[in-house]
């Protein structure tokens, strides 16, 4: 299991809240793996639901019910109007339910939620409006967007939500399903794995920290992670690793070829390529990592995504691995955020004509009520 190098890190400290089923889970399986990985970055965590059933499988995150006046703890089945209003019903109460967990040292609050579905598409975007009115420190919407077989409603619900999200919060983390969907396997099947290689990329990105006692010779401070985000808009985040060799040239190549994968086949928004800013992080005992190597990355990077603001830095940790994590910020103009818009704008039309369309079977009306 990777673990420290030994030394104190100052890692960049998070408050997560989860909205809605997958964002409950998602920030569940981040607490999980912050804790297994001992790195000490999730400072409090908390899921929010109007579904009382979801909290069932939740262990690591205390949870919150909202919305139990108007559907019972029964979910908003996939109306995320429904979603917006019983949160701004009920905000005041949210607000006072994170008391305990955004602490003084948390940098950064991450709302958690799955674009496609009801609460979490619906709330995500209110709660984060009333955090920015709060909260002095930057506001973090992680959003989930539906794969392209998760039907007409989650696509046109997940495009308003991210609509809105990208406007009320201080960036959006984007992460699409189909990312990392194996071929055959399904998006519903292959929901633990999304939430796995979401857990990853992202734990150690608010893991990625500055060493103070001279290990490292260029580690990453917390402040790049939000200078690379500062630009608003939405952000991508790629990730791979390979094994390390105990002689950190023969890593040149391994840093160069992690890097690569990170932004071209890794990356959680794929094809995005083209970014405002970018941030590389090389993780890995801090004698393997080749600073050739890593120049050479960071230079590979400016030129791949045309940015002029590219951060670098190491990741010190105790593993037999050199990993790659690329943070892209700005890249809400790149082809893949055109196409899910456009798929979302069909699938609204569609939704649209499935209610103006008479029922195709004439006893599914609701123009009668039955006998019994």
């Amino acid at each position: 299991m990777l673990n420290w190098a030994g030394q104190y890190v100052r890692d960049m400290k998070v408050a997560l809240i989860g909205v809605g089923q997958a964002g409950g889970k998602v920030a569940e399986r981040l607490t999980e793996f912050d804790a297994e990985m001992e790195f000490n970055a999730v400072q409090g965590a908390l899921a929010i639901n109007s579904a009382t059933p979801d909290f069932h499988s939740l262990e690591y995150v205390e949870t919150h019910l909202i919305g139990a006046d108007r559907v019972n703890g029964h979910g908003v089945g996939g109306d995320n109007e429904l979603g917006a209003e019983i949160m701004q019903s009920d905000v005041q109460e949210v607000l006072g339910a994170l008391d305990g967990h955004v602490t003084s040292r948390a940098e950064a609050i991450v709302v958690v939620a799955g674009l496609g579905g009801g609460t979490g598409s619906g709330g995500a975007p209110v709660l984060a409006h009333h955090l920015k009115q709060v909260y002095d420190v930057p506001i973090y919407v992680l959003g989930i967007l539906p794969g392209r077989n998760e039907g007409s409603l989650y696509q046109a619900n997940a495009g308003r939500s991210l609509k809105t999200v990208v406007r009320e919060a201080d960036a959006t983390l984007l992460v699409d399903n189909d990312a990392w969907v194996s071929q055959g396997e399904s998006v519903e099947s292959g929901f633990a794995t999304i939430n796995d290689q979401i857990a990853r990329r992202f734990g150690l990105l608010f893991a990625s920290g500055e060493a103070v006692e001279g290990v490292g010779e260029s580690v990453v401070d917390s402040s790049e992670v939000i200078n690379t985000l500062r630009g608003g808009g939405i952000a991508s985040l790629g990730y791979a690793s390979a094994p390390a060799s105990e002689d950190s040239t023969q890593n040149i190549r391994s840093v160069m070829s992690v890097s690569r994968q990170a932004l071209l086949t890794g990356t959680s928004l794929p094809e995005a390529r083209l970014g405002e800013a970018a941030l590389l992080v090389i993780a890995g005992r801090p004698e393997s990592i080749p600073r050739k190597g890593v120049e050479r990355a960071r230079r590979w990077l400016e030129d791949e995504t045309q940015s002029m603001q590219v951060r670098g830095g190491d990741f010190p940790l105790e593993t037999d691995r050199i990993a790659a994590l690329v943070l892209l910020g700005g890249v809400e103009r790149s082809d893949r955020v055109q196409d899910f818009l456009d798929r979302a704008r069909a699938a609204q039309e569609a939704e649209d004509t499935k209610v103006a369309e008479p029922d195709e079977d004439p006893f599914a009306n609701d123009e009668l009520e039955n006998l019994f």
